[in-house]
């Protein structure tokens, strides 16, 4: 398989596909595939241009990146950092307990950090405010009809690197209707594309700083800049506040509660700052599920208005 290669030696046990779990967008997104051999594909656009990585477990432990495509050489840079080289899991010092157990349940689990903004602002603005269903229908569908065919050997075939933020802001209305979103969530990915040399920016910033960033753009609130912050920047506190299910996740794990609100959620993960994202994902992770009351959220298809 011929590609750019590169082997690295993780200094820690890695879970590969748990690790790179949060940068799919749905079971058939283009840009990600898994295949039987336990390898993971990822179409990028880098600031080098497009380009397929190819993720696989070697021999002795080793992990072997293969790339292919003008971003090769930037994928396989950055591969470390994507598999969790710069998070510190070890920091978190949880006491005995269920949440104790989860970590050591899943000791190969690190943060992923891709270094790029527009990636992950993208999918997580078209996620908002609808179900799961229809936002990766609609990233799909875009990713189809407007990105660029993935670089690379057969593997690859089908796969799409998504539009550059040029190309994301030619997209005409109908199209982005007949996707299936909504002109609010369209306009707030249009602006965030204009300005994305300034929003890629905040993949090198702090926790703060970064949110103070992406929130600066109109549309862009604090579940958005987090979603997008815990896959470009690895934050480990980037907690998604307002999310449909999180807060009774949290509130039934760690209190008991069948119920809670953000403020409620917020209180309790207090303690582990900043560390509050890791801890979602954990319990995520876990067989926890608080009893579900009232309806569930109702998909609204855009696309017959």
């Amino acid at each position: 398989m011929p590609g750019t290669v590169r082997q690295w030696h993780p200094p820690y046990p890695l879970d590969l596909g748990r690790t790179l779990f949060p940068l799919r967008h749905g079971p058939a997104d283009p840009a990600y595939r898994t295949t039987p051999d336990g390898a993971v594909w990822r179409a990028s656009r880098t600031p080098a241009g497009p380009g397929t990585l190819r993720i696989a477990p070697a021999a002795a432990g080793a992990v072997e990146g293969r790339a292919w495509g003008p971003g090769a050489g930037w994928l396989l840079d950055r591969l470390p950092e994507l598999l969790g080289a710069t998070d510190d899991p070890s920091a978190l010092a949880l006491p005995p307990g269920p949440l104790r157990e989860a970590q050591r349940t899943f000791p190969g689990l690190r943060l992923t950090r891709t270094g790029l903004v527009l990636e992950s602002l993208v999918p997580s603005i078209l996620e908002q405010k609808v179900t799961t269903d229809e936002a990766y229908r609609a990233w799909r569908t875009l990713l189809r009809d407007f990105g660029t065919p993935a670089p690379g050997p057969a593997g690859a075939e089908g796969m799409r690197v998504a539009p550059s933020a040029r190309e994301w802001t030619l997209i005409p209305s109908w199209e982005w209707h007949r996707a299936g979103v909504d002109p609010k969530r369209s306009a707030t990915v249009l602006r965030a594309a204009r300005l994305a040399a300034r929003l890629e920016e905040a993949s090198g910033f702090d926790h703060a700083d970064a949110f103070a960033r992406l929130t600066a753009v109109p549309g862009i609130g604090v579940w958005t800049a987090a979603e997008t912050l815990q896959r470009s920047n690895g934050d480990a506190d980037a907690v998604s506040v307002g999310d449909y299910h999180l807060p009774n996740l949290v509130g039934w794990a760690l209190a008991g509660r069948p119920r809670s609100d953000d403020a409620q959620m917020l209180e309790l993960l207090e303690p582990y700052r900043p560390h509050r994202y890791r801890v979602c994902r954990l319990l995520r992770l876990t067989a926890w599920h608080a009893p579900r009351y009232g309806p569930r959220l109702t998909p609204n298809d855009h696309r017959n208005r």
